[in-house]
């Protein structure tokens, strides 16, 4: 592109970092004593704390507010139609996701303790005396479902991180770390039948990377899809276009903190943890916008 708006390559910088945080839920697979639950925990209910208060907040006032300017009382119409045409595309990508290999379903401490067993000699909880082996051809299957699930997800995502970033790079900033919390748990789920199947601690990081990388791939093919058929000049997306997309985008994000953020953060927590993430993310999220205004 000959032509990009000023903000484009922190935009797509944000969307990388926010995507390839599957790695890091790898990583910590790998490199940590044990899985920290605890922390999976308050880490999404953060994640969905910054999403909820944000969308709700700023993405989709300001889906309204440019839609207004344009299109009167009406565009307030138009707003909220976006806001649950969004809810419907994420709703519609989840029901192409088979439940089995559904990339937010929580796995036991059981099944991930081989992952810290350098001696490579750990065996199945549910199968005394067979190796991670076991099975080889079934959870090879499940681990790369996992890993294509995670990248329909991100497609989305990675749009709502680069649009955002694009307009205004602190709030950018603020969903890119909310997704990569919402990605760290994403990127387990690809490495545990990986590494079950495989025995092998790198191939099972290399397809927990490369699942997120749909995200900064998803994102930059939208963009130049949504430059190409509004016939933008410079690579600056029409204000209206931009506040039907701030709308859905708000949509999006909505649908995944209540329906994977949340019940993925209860499910790893005990007692409150899910709800002090949740609400810490809110607070951080609202003095980040009231400092930087």
């Amino acid at each position: 592109m000959a032509f990009v708006p000023d903000n484009f390559w922190m935009a797509f910088a944000l969307t990388i970092f926010a995507g390839l945080s599957t790695g890091i839920g790898s990583v910590i697979a790998f490199t940590a004593r044990r899985t920290n639950y605890r922390f999976l925990s308050v880490a999404t209910g953060f994640s969905a704390g910054v999403m909820l208060y944000v969308s709700f907040v700023e993405i989709f006032a300001k889906g309204a507010e440019a839609l207004a300017a344009r299109y009167g009382a009406a565009g307030h119409w138009l707003n909220a139609t976006s806001f649950f045409g969004g809810m419907l595309l994420i709703g519609l990508v989840d029901n192409l996701i088979p439940a089995a290999e559904n990339p937010h379903e929580t796995h036991s401490e059981a099944e991930t303790a081989p992952l810290h067993d350098k001696s490579g000699k750990a065996l199945l909880a549910d199968e005394p005396g067979k190796t991670y082996g076991a099975h080889h051809h079934k959870l090879m299957r499940m681990g790369l479902f996992t890993a294509m699930a995670i990248a329909i997800h991100n497609f989305p995502e990675g749009l709502a991180t680069f649009l955002a970033a694009l307009q205004d790079p602190t709030l950018g900033l603020a969903i890119a770390v909310a997704v990569a919390l919402h990605n760290i748990p994403e990127g387990i789920s690809v490495s545990v039948p990986i590494f079950y199947a495989s025995g092998n601690r790198r191939k099972a990081f290399v397809y927990s990377l490369l699942s997120g990388l749909a995200e900064p791939v998803g994102a930059l093919v939208a963009y130049l899809a949504l430059c190409l058929f509004t016939g933008s000049q410079g690579g600056v997306i029409p204000p209206q276009v931009m506040g039907v997309l701030f709308g859905g985008v708000a949509g999006i994000m909505v649908y995944i903190s209540l329906d994977e953020l949340l019940p993925t953060s209860r499910a790893y927590g005990k007692g409150h943890e899910s709800l002090l993430g949740l609400v810490a993310g809110m607070i951080v999220m609202a003095l980040s916008l009231l400092i930087m205004k």
